[in-house]
């Protein structure tokens, strides 16, 4: 039986509730005030496995997987470092805790055992990757995206409406075939799958089959194609198309998904002794963080929302009678995805924090000041000062391509480029990335008037965010909390523990945006205009768009614009805040 929110009547004013954030390298609990949304204790634990929390296979570039063991590791170490910096307040109590709510990346699905047990966390597949968690980006399964886009395409086109037209390899179906496909003793061995999302709130709960999981329709939706319009899961006709395996599969997974508005459980008798919390607190439902985030940021119909991490997902939400049904190359339209009763739009881009990462620590061999280092001298830089311009696809494509065999590109280098020059197109390539995907939402009839930006790069590097808002045109705002995503899934614990009335009240409550504005400037974005331009050819001719591309003009017309824009390239560049 799936437990139905209730409130308790707690008094909001002396209530707090506990988000935890599962990224890609690292888990962040944060105790947050249930009255006004501030954070009074967080700690973040990196996972100790593989390189940076990650599984690495040198001899192919696609695999990234992680330990769920790594994840109640830092469950266990991250609450407890949160609950000791939240004991620092005098009117701190864990008695007054009502709720946890949990969020990750995705999709991420992880193969488990009859007893809902990890698959890798048993005897015989201690060290089997094929057993671990598939992360997020993780696009091993390229292949059967491949096919099961084309075999929708013929079955059942209506699956693929709901994901933009093509399914990806990030995603849950083709990381599980994939899986059978390579390693069938562990696709045997699993009693079921389950998203990192799901699993964590099921652990904590006490679910002891898979059966029992509560399953959260943000991952359901968006991953898997869940949708009751069709009945639930994609039907086992279809997947035996795919794989007789995977309609075998289908009866053991799960029939209904639910939104935030159905708890995934209450905190167990086991894990309330282990976290020292008290037991049979609500847990809220499990989300993706870039969702949760949304609802961090206080996401309204009209605004755009964008979690900028080591990848960045966009999310807007649309009222039933403005659901576009359809958006070409979007990742998802689900009803309930971010709240309950309005539909969730998710797009994104597979590598902007990576990008930048890759650049500053694999090529240059820096570190994190390094990366202030080259922010200042890019800084300086005006819009095509540098004679640049690069594609953004270092980890593939996820939005509106939905390619992930596409790669990176930088041109235009000459003997005099210099690594800060670099560095800059390498953020104008992923603000040209993120035009691409808003003009996509708004060609489809989304409405977005603002975009509210979070994340650690959203907060501390004021040069990108200009670019961004010069680049897309649009006024850009920046979350107060630092915290968005672990905010989110705080909020939605909150929600189901009882402070709030609903969902509107906790949202409301417990969000905010700063002051400062970054709003476009007209001279720079007439030439990010240009600039742009030149980036759709490159886009649409390395990415299949179109197959008549003439780009013999394209080195040419950046050095050009190079020329033009050098005499006052000082009063375009900016300053720094």
């Amino acid at each position: 039986m799936t437990p139905k929110r209730k409130v308790e009547g707690h008094n909001m004013a002396q209530s707090y509730s506990i988000g935890l954030d599962y990224g890609t390298n690292s888990v962040r609990a944060v105790v947050v005030d249930c009255s006004d949304g501030s954070i009074i204790g967080s700690a973040v634990v990196n996972y100790p496995s593989g390189h940076q929390g990650i599984l690495l296979d040198p001899t192919d570039h696609n695999l990234a997987r992680q330990n769920p063991a790594d994840y109640l590791y830092g469950l266990e170490h991250a609450v407890a470092g949160a609950l000791e910096e939240a004991a620092e307040h005098t009117d701190f109590d864990r008695s007054k805790i009502v709720g946890i709510g949990v969020d990750s990346t995705g999709s991420s699905p992880l193969p488990v055992d009859g007893n809902n047990r990890a698959l890798s966390m048993t005897p015989d597949f201690r060290d089997n990757l094929a057993a671990m968690c598939w992360l997020w980006k993780d696009h091993t399964s390229w292949r059967e995206a491949e096919e099961f886009t084309r075999i929708a395409q013929k079955e059942r086109p209506e699956y693929l409406d709901i994901c933009g037209g093509t399914y990806s390899s990030e995603w849950w179906w083709a990381k599980i075939w994939h899986c059978k496909n390579v390693a069938p003793d562990v696709f045997d061995a699993a009693a079921s799958w389950v998203e990192l999302a799901d699993w964590v709130p099921s652990v904590l709960a006490g679910r002891s089959k898979p059966s029992e999981v509560v399953r959260g329709v943000c991952a359901a939706g968006h991953k898997g194609l869940y949708n009751p319009a069709w009945g639930g899961l994609p039907a086992a006709e279809f997947l035996a198309k795919l794989d007789p395996a995977l309609a075998d599969l289908r009866e053991r997974l799960y029939d209904t998904a639910y939104d935030l508005d159905t708890p995934a459980g209450a905190l167990s008798a086991e894990w309330a002794e282990r976290l020292g919390l008290p037991e049979g607190i609500a847990i809220a439902i499990g989300a993706f963080d870039n969702h949760y985030g949304s609802i961090g940021c206080g996401i309204q119909e009209g605004a755009l929302v964008k979690v900028i991490g080591t990848s960045t997902c966009d999310c807007a939400i649309v009222s039933p009678e403005n659901n576009p049904g359809t958006i070409p190359g979007v990742c998802g339209i689900v009803e309930g995805s971010i709240l309950p009763g309005v539909y969730g739009i998710e797009a994104g881009q597979s590598a902007v924090g990576d990008l930048f990462k890759w650049w500053v620590e694999g090529i240059c061999q820096g570190d994190g000041a390094l990366h202030g280092t080259l922010t200042d001298e890019a800084a300086k830089l005006a819009p095509g000062q540098s004679g640049l311009l690069a594609l953004d696809w270092n980890n593939g494509n996820r939005t509106v391509l939905v390619d992930q065999r596409l790669t990176g590109v930088i041109l235009g280098q000459t003997l005099h480029t210099s690594r800060a020059e670099i560095y800059r197109a390498l953020i104008e390539a992923t603000a040209f990335g993120a035009r691409v995907i808003l003009e996509r939402l708004r060609e489809c009839g989304t409405r977005v008037d603002t975009i509210i930006a979070a994340g650690g790069i959203a907060e501390k590097n004021p040069m990108l965010m200009q670019i961004y808002a010069d680049v897309m045109q649009t006024p850009i705002r920046v979350s107060t909390s630092q915290q968005t995503c672990a905010l989110g899934a705080a909020i939605g614990a909150a929600f189901v523990g009882g402070p709030h009335s609903s969902l509107d009240d906790a949202v409301a409550a417990m969000t905010s945006l700063r002051d400062t504005t970054y709003t476009p400037d007209p001279a720079r974005a007439a030439i990010y205009d240009k600039l742009f331009a030149l980036y759709r050819q490159v886009h649409d001719a390395f990415g299949g768009v179109t197959q008549a591309a003439d780009l013999s003009r394209v080195m040419k017309d950046l050095i050009d614009l190079k020329t033009a824009t050098a005499q006052d390239a000082p009063s375009r560049s900016m300053e720094v805040a």
